[in-house]
């Protein structure tokens, strides 16, 4: 009989399990004698479907019994993982607001230099116009743009130290520009709808064909 869920219950060593064995010798006999089974005539289906019937039912007798190991195993992980998204989370803000100041002064101070340099090339452009319209004289002011100091690539400190690394990332922009080498199936979208087209569908640069399987009603 099945155990009854108890979630401090933690079963452990499945090949030890009683139901489990028998299951397993079952499974050995079944195995011999499909290897053995020849099937020559319709009389010869009849004594297959059988075998096959219960090699069904163990496999989903088995299945049942994993799920029952399992179980306690995967509620834990997932009652962890839950948790920690509501326990990680003021953690994960902090993390975030402050690298995204840090990123967002860093921008803006290199924006800041970089302003600084195009105004002072525009003004050199300026008086060397100036001075080729008036034979050399000059009255633009060429005296430096003030500018932020140049944010440090690391920050160190008694604690630690930081500082920005490259991370390349990608968005499609045209998936008609993409090389096919970079391009994916659909698969998860694809199946359903073959299956359910039973056959009818055609879709270019795809074969849809029937594997047949074999379906069996236990009772």
């Amino acid at each position: 009989m099945p155990l009854e869920y108890n979630p401090y219950l933690v079963l452990v060593k499945p090949e030890t399990n009683p139901e489990i064995l028998a299951f397993y010798n079952q499974a050995i006999a079944l195995r011999d004698c499909a290897v053995a089974r020849v099937i020559l005539t319709n009389d010869d289906l009849k004594p297959a479907n059988d075998d096959l019937v219960i090699i069904r039912q163990i496999k989903k007798g088995m299945g049942a019994k994993r799920k029952e190991y399992l179980k306690p195993f995967q509620d834990h992980v997932k009652e962890t993982n839950e948790a920690y998204k509501v326990l990680m989370g003021p953690i994960e803000e902090a993390d975030s607001i402050t690298v995204g100041k840090m990123l967002s002064f860093d921008k803006e101070q290199k924006r800041k230099i970089q302003e600084a340099e195009i105004i002072e090339a525009a003004k050199l452009e300026l008086a060397r116009r100036e001075a080729t319209l008036k034979n050399g004289e000059i009255t633009v002011d060429l005296s430096p743009v003030a500018k932020p100091e140049m944010p440090p690539d690391r920050i160190r400190t008694e604690v630690g130290s930081s500082g920005q690394r490259d991370n390349w990332k990608w968005e499609v922009q045209d998936i008609t520009l993409v090389p096919r080498e970079y391009l994916m199936v659909n698969a998860g979208m694809l199946t359903p709808i073959v299956k359910a087209s039973k056959g009818k569908l055609t879709i270019p640069g795809i074969r849809i064909f029937n594997e047949p399987i074999i379906a069996v009603n236990m009772r």
